[in-house]
């Protein structure tokens, strides 16, 4: 067998190069009716741009068809069609170099290089879980499945701020979201003193109430990052208080002392750290604004204040017939209702109670609410329905159905592994053996698009068939293509904190 990781990027590199100087014209084919015939397309009009007449000289069909090389997948074909050139592979190699080699395949790339440290503050969790808004929830989950995600491609990742109300910690563990809880206070002095040294003129402060120092003037640096830099052009003044400065000090100490350093030395110069760290806010809309006053604050206050900040906006979020104060808790109580009073529909009985099922309703309800906060890409705004239906496992889009195919795939392997202790079937052979000429159907790779296709891939292909002998090897090829089905399935549920469920 073959050996290598196969990619879609290789591919795709050693396709364009194929044709010759020129921009890039190859894509990967991801509709179903196209898929039947092809895997890779060279559309028509690109050609024509690219040939003049649109007529590929032969010398470069044939060097498509031949293609090779590390990464690259085998080609069966490239023919002419009137959509363009059409490139399919030679599936059933394509499914033994990569079913034979699955954990290479889930497994994150290691990254070329070490990146920079990544700071990950997410303002939200400064709040109380009752006073904390669905906007504010989005960017809470956002920024834990982005530290997750990060941390599985092997980047050093520390997350701010650690929560301090003694409520917040309960409801991000109902949310399995994985945040540090409260440390001592950074200490404020160093700050304090560059403050009180920034302040605008006496005169111009008037009586202060108590924990406010004064104003700082921030035009200058907006003026000097420019408006390229993404700040608004109307920053001018920065109200500063002790909190704030708390905030700061908090950003400053996680910057400078990241876990398993040696001290930071007095004497370094002042932009030793500036470079070794990327911080990124995580923030609500209505954050946003404040947020560029503190990473400007932060600039001016602390030379050594990390270089790079970038700010994820995560777009509003509205509820269609609901009141605009629905509060995160609020919400979640909600979906745990419907998931429990579905489980009920569905079973004939009320099981909310039943220990057994606790766990089960947690995660269902949890995995509804994540699937809904990031389905949209943050910056968008996210529109909620709140009827029963988001949270039905026959829908195809909703957290629910994901973790009822996630049962299902348990199911069916529980079901091979006591049939074969009955001796119906045997032991699973070596993957070397298996004949994966059985398998012509595409994968893909998002947590949605692959339940639906294992859903619709699960109702059409009886995969634990009569147990006779001339059908084990197809059984065990499609067998094969659901282990990683369930790896890539579960590794996904592992970047949203969602644990894999045997029932539902």
């Amino acid at each position: 067998m073959a050996t290598g990781r196969l990619g879609v990027g290789e591919t795709l590199g050693a396709l364009n190069t194929a044709l010759g100087p020129g921009d890039p014209v190859w894509f990967k084919e991801t509709r179903a009716r196209h898929l039947r015939a092809r895997d890779f397309l060279a559309p028509r009009p690109a050609l024509q741009a690219r040939f003049g007449d649109g007529q590929v000289p032969e010398r470069v069909v044939r060097a498509v068809a031949g293609l090779q090389g590390p990464g690259v997948a085998p080609v069966l074909r490239c023919t002419s069609t009137p959509a363009g050139l059409a490139l399919q592979l030679q599936r059933p190699a394509v499914f033994e170099r990569v079913l034979g080699a699955v954990a290479a395949y889930v497994a994150p790339a290691a990254p070329a290089a070490p990146g920079p440290r990544i700071l990950l503050h997410c303002p939200a969790l400064r709040s109380a879980p009752g006073a904390l808004r669905l906007s504010q929830l989005r960017a809470v989950l956002v920024a834990d499945h982005l530290a997750r995600t990060l941390r599985a491609h092997g980047e050093s990742v520390r997350l701010v701020p650690a929560v301090r109300d003694p409520h917040m910690p309960t409801f991000l563990q109902q949310l399995r979201v994985d945040w540090p809880a409260a440390s001592e206070r950074a200490a404020t002095e160093a700050l304090r003193n560059r403050a009180l040294a920034e302040l605008s003129p006496a005169q111009e402060r008037g009586a202060l109430p108590r924990g406010v120092l004064g104003t700082v003037c921030l035009k200058e640096l907006v003026q000097e990052r420019g408006r390229a830099a993404g700040y608004d052009p109307n920053l001018d003044k920065c109200l500063v208080t002790e909190d704030l400065l708390s905030v700061l000090a908090e950003l400053q100490e996680a910057a400078r002392c990241w876990p398993g350093d040696s001290p930071p030395s007095l004497a370094a110069a002042p932009d030793a750290n500036a470079d070794r760290c990327m911080v990124v806010h995580v923030v609500s809309c209505e954050e946003e604004f404040q947020q560029q006053k503190v990473d400007l604050l932060w600039r001016k206050l602390d030379d050594q204040a990390p270089l790079t900040q970038k700010h994820l906006v995560c777009g509003p979020v509205k509820v269609a017939g609901a009141p605009s104060t629905l509060t995160a808790p609020e919400y979640y109580e909600l979906r745990h209702a419907q998931v429990c009073e579905a489980s009920a529909a569905k079973h004939g009985r009320d099981l909310a109670r039943d220990p057994a099922w606790t766990e089960v309703f947690s995660v269902l309800s949890v995995a509804t609410i994540k699937f809904e906060m990031l389905s949209t890409a943050p910056h968008g705004q996210l529109l909620l329905a709140l009827a029963d239906s988001s949270i039905s496992t026959k829908g195809t889009k909703s957290g629910t159905f994901v973790m009822y195919n996630c049962a299902r795939l348990a199911t069916l392997f529980e079901g091979y592994r006591h049939s074969m202790e009955q001796g119906l079937y045997p032991t699973f052979p070596p993957v070397s053996s298996l004949d994966f000429s059985v398998l012509q159907d595409e994968m893909c790779k998002f947590l949605v698009q692959l339940s639906m296709d294992f859903s619709s891939y699960y109702n059409r292909i009886h995969i634990l068939g009569a147990p006779r002998p001339h059908l084990f090897g197809q059984m065990f090829a499609r067998l094969q293509l659901l282990r990683a089905v369930r790896e890539v399935l579960h590794t996904g549920l592992a970047t949203l904190g969602l644990p894999p469920l045997n029932h539902i």
